[in-house]
């Protein structure tokens, strides 16, 4: 599909030949119909990137590569598309988001597991990696906004600061068995709360 996306990109400027618009695309994207996806980069295209944009400001590099890939969820997942819990312009951009910050993820871990004996990483690449990490850090108390102070805590150290439960058990002075079923709730909520957002 990926190859396909760039033939698809050209369908647009025929698109009025194909009977391809605002009332029909998301019943032909269900039946992926790719004229529907070459209508949904005409209209949503420009959102698309703007927040590619946002979020990968400092990779350009990795910023067409990304979209493609939003335009493969979209396509593979436009199931999950409810109409009657979000509007596909903010479900297209909770899903360009997504793929973003997973991009900045995957490019954070790249940073850190480069061997420096077989590579010299500049100074640059040191500023880069900071930014990035606040760009994430940013997202994730976003993302942690709807839990209750105690439990995003406890987020942030297992899945931020990475410790394991005995160091947050430790540190904290909650009981292991505790801090599991806090986290599962929290787990929920977040699932719930990004479902909502993604319309799904």
């Amino acid at each position: 599909m990926r190859e396909a996306i760039g033939t698809i990109r050209q369908m647009g400027k025929d698109r009025e030949l194909m009977k391809i618009g605002e009332k029909n695309y998301i019943k032909q994207l269900r039946l992926h119909n790719e004229k529907a996806l070459a209508y949904v980069i005409d209209e949503y295209g420009g959102l698309i990137m703007s927040v590619i944009r946002k979020h990968l400001f400092y990779l350009p590099e990795k910023q067409e590569e990304c979209f493609d890939d939003v335009l493969l969820k979209i396509w593979q997942n436009i199931e999950s598309f409810d109409e009657n819990k979000s509007t596909f312009r903010n479900w297209a951009a909770a899903v360009a988001k997504y793929q973003a910050i997973d991009y900045l993820r995957s490019y954070r871990k790249e940073l850190q597991t480069v061997n420096i004996e077989d590579a010299v990483i500049v100074q640059e690449d040191h500023a880069l990696a900071g930014m990035i990490e606040k760009e994430i850090d940013s997202e994730v108390e976003k993302m942690l906004e709807c839990l209750k102070p105690q439990d995003r805590e406890l987020f942030y150290k297992l899945y931020v600061e990475e410790k394991s439960m005995k160091q947050i058990s430790c540190e904290t002075g909650i009981k292991q068995e505790v801090i599991y079923n806090r986290l599962s709730r929290g787990r929920k909520k977040l699932r719930r709360n990004i479902l909502e957002e993604r319309g799904a």
